[in-house]
């Protein structure tokens, strides 16, 4: 008979196969599902999973969905690593993209290469501002961020209604709710002639490496970890707690920040009311599958912006609905969690006893 053994230590095998596994697993399972809901299952998870990999003309889509996915996610798993649950990023994300396209508005007829940075100044600045509302709530009244920063998220979603149907509409733009397309010293430059691969791409990597200095090789990062794991200890060693909390919560909303402000001066180009939103949710799963590791996050990241490639290529194949994609992605952190599990546990044969 089958029986959970608690091991002595977490395994440090299991801690990076259990991703693997999850994915593998969210894989079996997706086929089973959407087989039993009358699709070509099997077609569905390799268009899904498999054919963003399998098809280098795709790669540049990947890059793209994967950017702002990392970047929101290391900020994000810095404070996971403190124990500061940021729920809100999608909030801050679409912070971050309000206040960098309010330079871009402000700056419409000008030009100059100080443009484009005084935009990415102004979306980390933007993100950073969503995020201090919790921080201040949860330093001072000990209110949980997981709550204050998620109902901000949905002040924000408000905030980018209002703002394109209102004062930001475009006046040339035929009542539809947007904002002035962004000029050529608002964009983002491509990295590939004739692609969207943006400068956004290559910034997210490099993030990434930092933020692996910062939180491996540094004061800094060992007094992150150790208020997550051992508050006690932290407190004994005159690591401040609050401190550690609004820092990771303003890293977190000005990394999220800048991921919106990419967004719309990459791809999109203005603001409109379908710019893309729920990244700030995906990013933490895939803060997770990496293991809240930076370089982790990287691998984290592509998995996911594979989901979201692959969803749409499954949906002119196999007619799959837009809903699949979050239907894997939820999948995915429902398995991963499960997964996480054998971490901690192992299984293991129970011998009979004899009567």
């Amino acid at each position: 008979m089958l029986e959970w053994r608690r091991r002595r230590e977490p395994s440090a095998v299991m801690l990076w196969l259990s991703p693997l596994i999850a994915v593998a697993l969210t894989m079996l399972i997706g086929m089973i599902v959407f087989t039993a809901m009358g699709y070509d299952g099997f077609h569905a998870v390799r268009d899904i999973f498999l054919t963003p990999f399998l098809e280098p003309q795709r790669w540049p889509d990947l890059g793209v969905k994967a950017a702002p996915l990392v970047m929101i996610a290391l900020g994000l798993a810095i404070g996971f690593r403190a124990n500061v649950w940021n729920i809100g990023a999608e909030g801050q994300y679409i912070m971050g993209a309000i206040a960098g396209t309010g330079v871009a508005l402000a700056t419409h007829d000008m030009t100059g290469w100080w443009i484009l940075p005084a935009m990415a100044l102004a979306g980390v600045l933007g993100g950073m501002a969503w995020a201090a509302v919790p921080a201040f709530l949860r330093v001072r009244l000990q209110v949980s961020e997981i709550l204050t920063s998620l109902m901000l998220t949905y002040v924000a979603v408000q905030a980018l209604y209002y703002l394109v149907r209102g004062p930001w509409k475009d006046p040339d733009g035929f009542n539809f709710p947007q904002t002035r397309m962004f000029g050529a010293d608002q964009t983002l430059p491509a990295m590939m002639e004739g692609s969207l691969v943006h400068l956004g791409i290559p910034v997210a990597l490099l993030i990434a490496v930092v933020a692996w200095l910062l939180m491996e090789k540094t004061t800094a990062g060992y007094a992150v970890k150790v208020v997550g794991l051992a508050p006690a200890a932290a407190r004994h060693g005159g690591f401040s707690a609050d401190r550690v909390t609004w820092a990771t919560l303003l890293a977190s909303g000005g990394l999220a920040g800048l991921a919106g402000l990419f967004e719309a001066a990459g791809p999109f180009g203005q603001l409109t009311p379908q710019f893309p939103t729920g990244y700030g949710f995906t990013a933490i799963i895939v803060a997770f599958l990496g293991r809240l590791n930076p370089l982790g996050i990287v691998f984290g990241g592509v998995v996911l912006a594979a989901t979201y490639v692959g969803g749409e290529i499954a949906q002119t194949t196999v007619r799959l609905p837009q809903a699949a994609t979050g239907m894997f992605q939820a999948l995915l952190l429902f398995v991963l969690l499960a997964t996480d599990v054998l971490v901690k546990y192992r299984i293991g044969w129970k011998s009979r006893v004899a009567p």
